[in-house]
């Protein structure tokens, strides 16, 4: 009996001393240990990661000298995409530093133009640069990565010029900050020293770890720690700032950081900062911040997700992060999305078409939630290439799936609704209830585009292009006047969670989709008790749109609305505009309940839009204030002939 107990006891010693499976990362628990708004780990959120992080540093990609590896990526039509590009471009310099003078300008007059160009095909080179050596192993693109990357360490501030402080306390070296383009220097620095290795020189690699443990390392720990409570703020962005500043940020982190504890910390703060930026999306996978920025920064987000998964053998899955089918929406957000094939509402900041090149993005989300496989990959970064290597092959397809989209859409979360049109030509609709606080906020509550076909000759004229001013709430593209909404009392649309539409009624049908909302909550106007806008879609015919605003007041009130175009347009009468964008027509007829009421056209007066200037206002005002009145404004196709 008690050899049994003695041999009993050391089986258990035994298994107590195995290394035991850990399993994977509860996130939704995890998220609930947090201390509130904090960022930074707990010692119980600390505890859940312990044993997911390895001791070792992230690899990314093997090194060069894993031939295989290599010999294997050079035989994909990237690989050869990398190789035909680094030799192309072999003879060129450095575009950094810029001057102080130049970045003093830039920041001052928030222009794009004199600086990003230089950040970007510095980075792109030299991203190229190291894929191409790796491949080759011939030593021929060393000149130009050592030429590239010190360059990049002898500037003075890592940040787009105009994110810098009107101090510029960054570029002064008063403080330190980690933005979109300081998080991509510190992960081509990072991918460089990891891939390169031994065929950097000694001392490079030396200032490399330096400068990324200056500018990112202890910058972002400090921040996530509440030290540096002026820099990183994005930490707790909702918008597409976080996933990428984290993504890269935490990538040079896991691949150059000795300290396990360190990279401990760095990732359970990354976990904590992603609760924050998928809080932006709705529960039905809206992103208000529009499909261009759904590829920037949940395709970043996704990266990150890959990174940290490969890094913990699947331990850390941040595909499903807490809630899996809200993902599962999120990523399929471009498919539900559309109003036809590849157009897009051009809401906040968004764009009317997505460009035909940069998709990982739509690669991962096929890989991890089955949606439609894209015909090519192109990554807009070499780091999005080598976390997939030759594997991305499996997510791609040169069968073109047929799109088809359903009669209508609703984002019952965000109150977004697309009706589709099915006509030969089909006349839709997209609308928004949304607020006036989202990411990239316009003061859009109830605006709508109209597509005919695939032309947008009605409605929503999307986002200024992005130079000093572009950010203003005055500014006309920005703000309600600018928008296809009511203008009440001579008042715009006020800014704030609080100012929000609401859906009152939906009705989908074969033939006629209707809404209504209340659009009272987005205004302050004093005496104002109602303010209501209907939709509906006839789908019979040819089709026929209808928009319906309607108001009540305790006292008399000037009111109007607006038809906003970025085609041409035409007042025909009193009560009718033809509206055109490249050989789409559109008739908009005006009748009013309560008095006289005047058009009149102007141009809106922003120079640069995302979406191409000129765009046209044409006004749509009572005479006289009233207590009460409706404007309805009816759509209808046009065909060449009438």
């Amino acid at each position: 009996m008690k050899k049994l107990i003695l041999l009993g006891l050391m089986a258990l010693a035994l298994y107590s001393c195995a290394p035991q499976e850990q399993t994977p990362l509860d996130i939704a628990e995890y998220l609930s240990l947090a201390d509130s708004a904090a960022i930074h780990p707990n010692a119980q959120q600390l505890d859940r990661l312990k044993g997911l992080v390895p001791e070792e540093a992230f690899q990314p990609a093997p090194d060069y000298t894993d031939r295989g590896y290599w010999k294997d990526f050079a035989k994909t039509d990237l690989g050869q995409y990398y190789l035909n590009q680094a030799a192309e471009l072999i003879d060129k310099k450095p575009e950094v530093p810029i001057s102080d003078e130049i970045y003093r300008r830039a920041n001052r007059e928030g222009n794009r133009g004199i600086y990003k160009p230089h950040y970007y095909r510095t980075m792109d080179r030299l991203e190229k640069y190291i894929l191409a050596e790796c491949m080759e192993n011939q030593g021929r693109y060393l000149d130009p990565i050592v030429e590239h990357t010190q360059a990049i360490l002898a500037m003075k501030s890592w940040l787009h010029p105009n994110h810098d402080d009107k101090d510029n306390t960054v570029l002064e070296g008063k403080r330190v900050s980690i933005d979109l383009g300081a998080r991509k220097f510190a992960l081509v620095l990072a991918l460089a020293d990891a891939v390169l290795t031994d065929k950097l020189p000694a001392t490079l690699r030396q200032e490399i770890g330096t400068q990324l443990r200056w500018r990112i390392t202890d910058s972002y720990l400090q921040s996530t720690k509440e030290l540096e409570p002026e820099s990183n703020k994005w930490i707790r962005s909702t918008s597409n700032w976080n996933s990428v500043c984290t993504s890269g940020t935490l990538f040079s982190i896991m691949v150059t950081s000795d300290s396990q504890e360190e990279r401990l910390q760095a990732i359970g703060s990354a976990i904590n900062s992603m609760r924050y930026y998928m809080s932006g999306f709705g529960d039905d996978g809206y992103c208000s911040e529009g499909t261009g920025y759904w590829s920037y920064g949940f395709g970043h987000y996704l990266y990150l997700a890959e990174i940290l998964y490969d890094y913990t053998d699947g331990k850390i899955d941040l595909f499903t992060f807490d809630n899996p089918q809200k993902m599962r929406k999120v990523a399929n957000f471009p498919e539900t999305y559309q109003i036809h094939p590849g157009l897009y509402a051009p809401f906040s900041d968004g764009v009317t078409r997505v460009k035909s090149e940069h998709n990982f993005a739509y690669v991962m989300a096929a890989k991890y939630y089955g949606s439609q496989k894209p015909s090519y990959f192109q990554p807009d970064e070499a780091v999005q290439s080598i976390v997939l290597g030759a594997d991305y092959q499996n997510y791609i397809s040169d069968q073109a799936a047929e799109v088809s989209l359903p009669d209508h859409t609703y984002f019952d979360d965000y109150g977004i609704i697309i009706s589709r049109g099915q006509q030969e030509q089909p006349l839709s609709i997209a609308i928004k209830a949304g607020h006036n606080a989202e990411n990239h906020n316009h003061s859009d509550v109830g605006s709508y585009v109209i597509a005919l076909g695939d032309q947008l000759p009605a409605g929503d004229i999307g986002a200024p292009s992005y130079t000093a001013g572009a950010f203003a709430p005055t500014n006309p593209a920005r703000s309600s006047w600018g928008h296809p909404v009511p203008r009440i009392d001579g008042q715009l649309q006020s800014n704030g969670i609080e100012y929000a539409g609401q859906i009152t009624m939906t009705e989908f049908g074969d033939q006629v989709d209707r809404a209504e909302m209340n659009l009272l909550p987005a205004y302050e106007v004093e005496g104002l008790q109602q303010l209501t806008r209907r939709m509906s879609n006839d789908k019979s015919g040819q089709g026929e749109i209808e928009i319906a605003d309607s108001f009540v007041a305790s006292r008399p009130l000037t009111f109007g609305t607006a038809i906003m175009t970025l085609g041409e347009y035409q007042i025909i009468d009193d009560s009718t505009v033809i509206l055109t964008e490249n050989g789409a027509r559109l008739k908009a007829v005006v009748t009013a309940v309560g008095g006289e009421f005047n058009l009149s056209g102007e141009q809106v007066p922003v120079e640069h839009l995302r979406e191409g200037a000129p765009a046209y206002r044409i006004g749509v005002d009572m005479v006289e204030p009233l207590t009460r009145g409706e404007f309805i404004v009816r759509y209808s196709p046009l065909s060449n002939i009438d």
